[in-house]
């Protein structure tokens, strides 16, 4: 007999045996009251937040007096250390002497940025020098 043969007749009888087992006796309603079952000790319940505040009114003003505080010892940090730069930092040399910001180009999503449509960029012709002639005597 041929294994297709086989097939044919095999497949009617395990077709209703599964059938037979799954609904009439019933192992597939126990199957799903036994999940049902396991899934209810598992459920997650949201409590509504509770409206009293975490800190007493007390508490919040002495972290609100403590943030303001650091906040304005940093600020005169950095302000002591950016005059401390600027006093002795490049021998006196102001670096950013006679220049602009850069300006910002609109450029749409993809685009390469080649800076603003104004900016001449930065000559590169003498990089190379004469790198043409050369080439040109060893053709």
């Amino acid at each position: 007999m041929k294994k297709a043969d086989l097939k044919t007749l095999i497949k009617p009888l395990v077709k209703e045996c599964i059938h037979e087992v799954l609904l009439e006796e019933g192992l597939l309603s126990n199957v799903v009251s036994e999940v049902a079952k396991g899934m209810q000790g598992n459920l997650v319940v949201e409590s509504a937040p509770s409206s009293r505040h975490p800190f007493p009114q007390r508490e919040e003003q002495q972290i609100r007096q403590q943030t303001k505080q650091t906040r304005t010892k940093m600020a005169q940090h950095r302000k002591g250390l950016m005059e401390a730069l600027g006093a002795d930092a490049y021998n006196g040399v102001n670096l950013f002497e006679n220049t602009e910001p850069i300006r910002e180009s609109k450029r749409g999503k993809g685009e390469a940025d080649l800076g603003h449509p104004s900016d001449p960029g930065v000559d590169i012709s003498g990089l190379i020098g004469n790198a043409a002639q050369v080439w040109q005597s060893i053709k």
